[in-house]
């Protein structure tokens, strides 16, 4: 019996610091983290569609991070802030939307003019002109709204898979068809499905490309491979703004596990 009690003891000392140890790391991974949040939109309409977020949950998410005193910045001056080129704000965002729909300029565009925001979309290639999608028109009329527009390669294929030949050309010719037919140079690229490896690391820096953007998670300092980095998905929310203030939060947790660890 008093072997037995004894274990009970050990259990119980055990399950203390147990709590008290994912209490430590609740309250460590809560506080700020040093970076730069980079949002993930797709659309913005009233369809079904996962990645679609509507006007107004988009209005409601892009006045809660003026209250929270967001300011947005392109990737370009991100990039030109770790030069030394340029000083960033004190709350420094940018606003991303993958593969160029159409909604990103008749929609999101004039919400995001409401709180002086500024986005950077990433254009599939040969989906230009399609219907639903950007036209050369749209994506010149966007830029003279300051948005910043960015390669999604040429048909939105998971990159990994390929050869390297076909890698090549679907990084190379996105962004060669966007810089002769829009009105600036394209600098960056989002890879597809969040599929990519080292040779196309290898390919965007051959390709003067300053960066890419992944699907992961969490926050980026100018210490982020710039061909690396992170940001917080943003699809269709079931929950609201709160689903939103949550992604946040995953993305802070994320960032201060790996100042942890690293």
């Amino acid at each position: 019996m008093k072997k037995v009690r004894m274990n009970n003891k050990i259990k119980v000392a055990l399950a203390l610091v147990l709590l008290l140890g994912l209490g430590w790391l609740f309250n460590y991974v809560s506080k700020p983290a040093q970076g730069m949040p980079i949002l993930l939109y797709h659309m913005v309409n009233d369809g079904k569609s996962s990645y679609a977020i509507t006007p107004t949950e988009f209005e409601e998410q892009m006045k809660y991070l003026k209250e929270e005193g967001y300011t947005t910045i392109s990737l370009l001056e991100y990039v030109k802030a770790r030069k030394g080129k340029l000083n960033l704000p004190e709350k420094p965002l940018v606003i991303s939307f993958d593969d160029g729909y159409l909604d990103n300029y008749t929609v999101a565009l004039p919400i995001m003019k409401k709180y002086d925001f500024k986005g950077t979309v990433f254009v599939v290639g040969n989906d230009i002109g399609k219907k639903g999608y950007l036209n050369y028109e749209d994506i010149r009329n966007l830029q003279k709204h300051d948005f910043e527009i960015a390669s999604h390669t040429a048909n939105h294929l998971p990159l990994s898979k390929l050869s390297f030949e076909e890698k090549k050309h679907e990084i190379e010719i996105s962004k060669l068809f966007l810089d002769w037919k829009t009105d600036k140079t394209v600098f960056f690229m989002a890879y597809p499905n969040g599929s990519y490896d080292q040779e196309c690391l290898d390919i965007l820096k051959q390709t003067n490309y300053l960066g890419a953007c992944t699907t992961d998670s969490g926050l980026n300092t100018f210490t982020t491979d710039l061909y690396e980095l992170k940001r917080i998905s943003i699809p269709k929310p079931m929950f609201g703004l709160t689903e939103f203030k949550l992604r946040f939060w995953r993305a802070n947790a994320y960032a201060r596990l790996n100042e942890l660890f690293n």
